[in-house]
């Protein structure tokens, strides 16, 4: 799953460089931060070297992710990044990444606001990086029912270990949660309210 994540967000990452015109390095930069910058944030944040940084297999599948969306970008000549072969193995990354956020804030002993702030940070927090590299106002805070989701997760997740659930237990169901919430957001196209 999280190969699967690692590859889908360096797409999306990608095809947000696509579209604003952005160079070979560009797209790169973006692909790779939008895979990777959740997970750097979080393992900073509990004081851990990112694994992103001692392993070469996250950023070889992120790189992967941006060659794939710039093949795809010349096949189909524009951003497919709201099609569903792209949108669920981006839902799959999200709640993969969600989930291994949860399982590290919980071995880090942080709070239940801690387990739920760096779980979520770790789902969106690449994608929320790319954004402000282009400028825009993070696509999660207005657009889309996708951080939601990943809240949803963390707070199963706690309640799963707290009902005494061992991890891997309470790691199945946050991963189960935010994924069949994704998804029935994707295929139902659910937002939250705005109020402008």
């Amino acid at each position: 799953m999280n190969m699967i994540g690692l590859i889908a967000f360096a797409v999306m990452g990608s095809f947000k460089a696509l579209r604003e015109g952005l160079d070979l390095f560009g797209i790169t930069v973006l692909g790779v931060l939008t895979a990777l910058g959740g997970g750097i944030t979080r393992d900073l944040l509990v004081n851990k070297i990112p694994n992103a940084l001692t392993s070469y297999s996250d950023f070889i599948f992120a790189l992967i992710g941006v060659w794939l969306a710039i093949v795809l970008y010349r096949i189909f000549q524009k951003d497919i990044s709201n099609r569903y072969f792209i949108l669920i193995p981006d839902a799959i990354g999200l709640s993969a990444f969600t989930t291994t956020g949860a399982m590290i804030a919980y071995n880090a002993d942080v709070s239940f606001f801690g387990i739920v702030i760096l779980a979520t940070l770790t789902g969106i927090g690449g994608g929320i990086i790319s954004d402000i590299l282009l400028g825009k106002i993070p696509v999660v805070l207005k657009d889309d029912f996708y951080a939601s989701c990943a809240i949803i997760g963390a707070v199963a997740f706690y309640i799963s270990v707290k009902s005494g659930l061992d991890i891997n237990s309470s790691a199945i169901i946050c991963s189960l949660s935010v994924l069949m919430v994704r998804v029935l957001a994707i295929l139902y196209k659910w937002k939250l309210p705005r109020f402008s």
